[in-house]
C-alpha cells in the first residue's frame, strides 16, 4: 500500500511504496537550513516505488556538506521541502518524514542513524540505538 504526503499548501503531492531502505536525522548544516530546526527527519525509499502525484517540484542543486551534489526539490508556493536525491544515495530519494499524511510518520521514522553527528547542536541529545556517523 503506498504511502502518501505532501506539501504545507497541498499543490504538490508523492507517495512511495514499501519499506524505507534507511530512516536517518541529519544534522549537516544544509538540513538545519530547509527544516529552519535543528535537523532533518528523512525515510531514504527506493525510487522505483516513489512517485510524484500532482504538482511539480521546484528544484535547487548545490554541493552539501559531504562534498557531493544534492538537490532539494520543493514546492515553489509554500516553499515545502519535500525530497532530496543525489550520487550520494543512488536511485534512492530521501523524503522529509514530515510531509507523510500519517499522524504516526514521524514515530514509524525513529532513525537507524544519525548522520553528521558531530554538527547536533548541544541541547539535543542522541537518539537511543542510532548508529552516530561523523558524515554522509
Amino acid at each position: 500500500m503506498a504511502k502518501e504526503g505532501g506539501c504545507f499548501c497541498g499543490k504538490v503531492r508523492v507517495s512511495y511504496e514499501g519499506e524505507p531502505v534507511a530512516k536517518a536525522l541529519c544534522h549537516c548544516l544544509d538540513c538545519r537550513k530547509i527544516t529552519g530546526s535543528t535537523y532533518s527527519t528523512n525515510l531514504i525509499v527506493p525510487g522505483a516505488g516513489f512517485k510524484i502525484l500532482s504538482g511539480t517540484p521546484k528544484t535547487l542543486a548545490k554541493v552539501a556538506d559531504s562534498g557531493k551534489e544534492i538537490t532539494s526539490h520543493f514546492c515553489g508556493d509554500c516553499g515545502s521541502t519535500l525530497f532530496r536525491d543525489g550520487p550520494s544515495f543512488g536511485d534512492n530519494k530521501v523524503i522529509k518524514a514530515g510531509i507523510m499524511d500519517d499522524v504516526n510518520a514521524l514515530d514509524d521514522a525513529k532513525p537507524f542513524v544519525e548522520l553528521f553527528a558531530p554538527h547536533r547542536v548541544g541541547w539535543v541529545q542522541e537518539v537511543p540505538g542510532a548508529i552516530q556517523n561523523p558524515s554522509m
